[in-house]
């Protein structure tokens, strides 16, 4: 293909080729350059919309009047309606059509000739298709606009239905009802044919909402807008405010409305507001907010009345394409600004334009990325403080006195008893000198420290939290936001599956209702199903701790003798412990991800099947729903690891068996900790990872491949409302994943926090890219979502202070019985006699005597080392703190010790406990919710609010006061005259 063409479409199997001069071209204005023609080429009468499009022919004596040629058709059949070669010359150039079934330019004729040789193939609809979208629009208007064909009227929100079979009258009737319903409802509509879509099949109904509408609609709302200036002066000065300069944006991005006192809209007092232009009066988030709830309710009444199927998708209209701004100097360009300034990746670093996400998106999305901005800000000083910690463990390899033990001549002498049956021989305690050194690095002073500071961390990042949101119901006028007038309207699925009526008392109108004995039996069987899926999980779990127990032995015996152990600095990290530990991770982390996919159908399912009223109800259940299942599915496996693996073991001879065969497994000789840690990171990063990658390339993908052919169409063509709907579509539960993804992340970064310090530096550095990753779906992948209010995270807030609460349970319970901080301090401290750490190990490990093995506990005699013999070792060690006695007067029966030492782990259980909920309870009372800035504000606006109002009807009663008294005199001075006459 030529240099000079360029592919506009496709004609069945064919190629539809444009050859132009490049003086010519312009992309964004269907290939030509509108400089080229003048006004004189068009005609300027505007022609009615009912009206098919009339076909130009340049004038004689235009620019264009020496390349006009004579063409044949393509398609007798369609002459009369437009069809005919004369048709085509609607667009700017003139155009030469051949039928000489060739799919290129012969190369003759003028330079600056235009040449289009079609194919004798085409199709009489797809050749009507073609000619209307290669025409310039009969009222000189491009598809690149956001308004109405009269270039006044702005698309508020946009309806898209594909055409039915021939013979479905029944749904056509049902479609003309409802729109015909919206027009009764004071909304304007204009319909974009099938044959100007992409694919041929859509229509397109355009909705505008006229002044009235929108006030109607706000008044019932409650609106607020501005009445006056704020005039408050702001004192919020911050501390060397220059260092966070590179970290801002420019104000008209963060500010791009002034800031006013306002007030609850009242279309009887229209002239109390300060209202400029109706038509930019109301941000473009309330216009989306009030014009897409009209059809949301019309619906409703409609679908009870079994007078309309499901037809249509609201697809809230695109203003530009985001990579550059709008070309229409009367349409905003917020999107191009959201994508330039929040949406792309380099801009990780700055701050968000909240003002800006809430003036185009509303005040629910807005308030989402405001929650997840202050949590990324609060990780940071979680993870810098993690980081020290575990610096502190890395930096203090010197003075782990158990761990040179363990590497030393004292872990050589030690032999340990075997860690299964039959399969695994005697082992010496220096073959676990790696896991006790990379133990010590999570399982030192500083863990607990770090577990009290996240303690006290969440209470700050909680309260903080208020304060902010408390700040922003002020600045987006959220203060007496009712949510009931938006949340606690009726389901439509409500009102068309519950039958039975009832009088409602209030309203004296008869109103659907589900009766109590139907909605007991809902709740019930949504309870066992939440009960049965969680028993699930259970199952699962207990599978793949016996996996544990089984491949042990499988794995001792192949890591025995494998080639791997001959690799230097990975040979001697490969063990049993570490192969079965890593194994049955990624095992659980695969079927905690298959059960997700699953049960997220059955949520909403079970939730859809108890029909719940309104949606702030339909979002309470599925929330709890989801939280309890994903709790128990991603925690529970840690849980395990943390509260139970190589706490119900029994001793040597007198073992404990899972199912009477698999031998409940023990922990490293340097803890579970360790193994907690692994278990954390493998389920928390993978989720991370993968969640990042199903956000960003599923619905990328997905977009690619629906857009595969329009694409490629200049945005002259390529409409808004067909790049909107082309558009991934961002339901009414997609806020609600979001949320429930990053509770998860929070409560792996506080419930297990204490084996795993860097926990927060890896849920922080996800964060930052979760906040552009999500930006980037709102402004690129998804349609824009119609406009909602909330000023709270809702149901989250109560889960987070759950979480926040057990967590400090959590953590005291790691650092009492996961890890060996409390036994080696009662070592230091009182059973050293010099407080060294000197002869910790020896006696902290168990002694067993070898002949007291049962038959099938004794290793088989080729499991053995070489080095072992039985006549000389007699006893063996086992390799978790019993503290039993050795054979003899009260065998195997714990110590005074063991008990000391248990005293002491519940005593600090009970003292960590105290003092940080204490210390949560006094940060909780002395940090206000609300600003005491606010607070002033409020009040302030209040009282403003009250006198305006108050003089405002004064004076519109002094004004009909003066009216009426003129008019009096009038008719006093007129009926003196009268009486003057008479007698005269």
């Amino acid at each position: 293909m030529s240099d000079l063409s360029r592919l506009t479409g496709k004609i069945e199997d064919a190629t539809l080729i444009e050859i132009r001069p490049h003086s010519l071209y312009d992309e964004d204005n269907n290939g030509y350059h509108p400089q080229e023609f003048e006004l004189g080429d068009y005609p300027h009468s505007q022609p009615d919309p009912s009206e098919p499009p009339t076909p130009f022919i340049p004038h004689p004596d235009g620019p264009w009047s020496d390349r006009v040629e004579p063409c044949v058709s393509l398609v007798p059949e369609v002459k009369g309606r437009h069809g005919s070669c004369e048709s085509l010359h609607s667009s700017r150039p003139s155009v030469r059509t051949q039928c000489s079934g060739s799919d290129h330019s012969d190369g003759s004729g003028s330079d600056h000739g235009l040449t289009v040789n079609c194919l004798s193939t085409m199709g009489r609809k797809r050749a009507l298709f073609l000619k209307y979208r290669s025409r310039v629009d009969k009222n000189q208007q491009s598809k690149d606009s956001v308004f109405f064909r009269d270039g006044k009227r702005r698309i508020d929100f946009v309806l898209s239905y594909t055409d039915d079979r021939a013979g479905d009258n029944k749904k056509q009737e049902r479609r003309k009802e409802y729109e015909a319903n919206l027009q009764k409802a004071g909304l304007e509509l204009e319909t974009e044919d099938k044959s100007e879509s992409e694919d041929g099949k859509t229509y397109f109904v355009k909705i505008h909402a006229p002044w009235e509408v929108l006030a109607t609609y706000a008044d019932v709302l409650k609106i607020k807008v501005p009445f006056k200036a704020n005039d408050i002066p702001n004192n919020r000065d911050i501390p060397m405010d220059w260092l966070f300069t590179p970290f801002r944006l420019p104000d008209r991005i963060m500010n791009p409305e002034p800031d006013y006192f306002t007030s609850s809209f009242n279309k009887e007092k229209i002239d109390f507001f300060l209202i400029d232009d109706k038509e930019t009066f109301f941000p473009p988030s309330v216009r989306n907010r009030i014009t897409g709830s009209c059809p949301a309710v019309l619906l409703r009444h409609i679908l009870v009345d079994d007078t309309v199927d499901t037809v249509s998708c609201p697809d809230a209209c695109l203003q530009c394409r985001y990579w550059k701004p709008a070309k229409d100097l009367n349409s905003d360009s917020e999107r191009f600004h959201l994508y330039k300034h929040w949406a792309r990746f380099h801009s990780f670093f700055k701050e968000q334009p909240l003002n800006l996400i809430r003036k185009y998106y509303g005040e629910k999305i807005g308030i989402y990325f405001a929650w997840l901005g202050f949590y990324t800000e609060m990780l940071f000083f979680a993870a810098v403080v993690g980081v020290i910690c575990f610096l502190y463990g890395l930096f203090t390899f010197d003075d782990n006195e158990w761990s040179k033990d363990i590497c030393g001549e004292i872990g050589g002498s030690i032999v340990m008893c075997p860690l299964c049956d039959k399969k695994c021989g005697y082992w010496k305690l220096n073959s676990t000198c790696n896991s006790s050194w990379q133990s010590h690095m999570f399982d030192n002073v500083g863990t607990v420290f770090f577990a009290i500071f996240m303690g006290i961390w969440v209470t700050l990042f909680l309260e903080f939290w208020k304060r902010r949101q408390a700040r922003l119901e002020y600045e987006w006028d959220l203060v007496d936001f009712e949510e009931e007038q938006q949340q606690l309207q009726r389901r439509p699925e409500y009102e068309t599956k519950c039958t039975a009526r009832r009088l409602n008392t209030v309203t004296q109108v008869m109103e659907p209702y589900l009766p109590v004995t139907s909605k007991c039996a809902r709740t019930f069987l949504s309870g066992a199903t939440v009960l049965f899926w969680i028993a699930l999980i259970i199952a699962c779990i207990i599978g793949v701790i016996a996996y544990r127990l089984a491949v042990y032995a499988a794995f001792a015996s192949i890591i025995k003798d494998s080639p791997t152990k001959k690799i230097e600095l990975v040979g001697s990290l490969i063990t049993p412990q570490l192969a079965t530990s890593v194994t049955a991770s990624c095992i659980n982390f695969i079927i905690i991800m298959i059960l997700n996919l699953m049960y997220e159908r059955v949520a909403i399912w079970i939730t859809d099947m108890e029909i719940p009223k309104t949606h702030l109800e339909y979002e309470n259940k599925l929330t709890v729903k989801m939280f309890l299942f994903q709790f128990v599915n991603y925690y529970s496996s840690c849980f395990y690891v943390a509260f139970f693996k190589g706490k119900f073991v029994g001793y040597p001879g007198d073992y404990i068996y899972m199912f009477g065969k698999l031998r409940n497994e023990e922990c490293d000789p340097g803890g579970c900790l360790i193994e907690l840690t692994t278990q954390l990171v493998i389920v928390m990063v993978g989720k991370q990872v993968w969640g990042n990658i199903q956000e960003a390339l599923v619905p990328w993908l997905m977009n690619w491949w629906g857009s595969r052919k329009a694409r490629n169409h200049p945005e002259s063509l390529y409409s808004r409302w067909e790049q909107d709907h082309d558009l991934q579509n961002f339901g009414h539960l997609g806020l609600f994943y979001e949320y429930l993804e990053m509770v998860i992340q929070f409560g792996f970064i506080t419930l297990f926090v204490a084996s795993f310090p860097l926990a927060p530096l890896l849920a922080l550095m996800n964060n930052i890219i979760e906040v552009r990753v999500d930006a980037w779906k709102f402004t690129t992948q998804f349609r824009r979502p119609v406009a909602a209010k909330a000023h709270s995270i809702g149901a989250w807030q109560e889960i987070l202070n759950g979480v926040a609460v057990l967590s400090v349970v959590t953590n005291a319970f790691i650092v009492s019985f996961t890890s060996d901080m409390i036994p080696r301090l009662a070592h230091l401290y009182v059973y050293s006699g010099n407080q060294t750490m000197n002869n910790y190990i020896n006696q902290s490990l168990s002694v067993f005597n070898i002949s007291h093995f049962q038959e099938w506990n004794k290793p088989d005699p080729d499991e053995n080392p070489n080095w072992f013999d039985s006549s000389v070792i007699t006893t063996c060690r086992w390799g978790y703190r019993d503290y039993r006695n050795p054979p003899g007067v009260d065998q195997y029966k714990h110590t005074m010790r063991f008990w000391h030492i248990l005293a002491a782990k519940l005593a600090f259980i009970i003292i960590m406990e105290h003092v940080v909920f204490l210390v949560k309870f006094f940060v909780a009372w002395i940090i206000p919710d609300v600003p005491s800035e606010v607070k002033a504000r409020i009040k302030r606006e209040r009282y403003l609010v009250q006198e305006y109002l108050h003089n405002y009807e004064v004076t519109l009663k002094m004004h009909n006061y003066n009216g009426c008294f003129l008019i009096y005199i009038n008719c006093s001075l007129l009926q003196r005259e009268t009486l003057t006459k008479i007698e005269v």
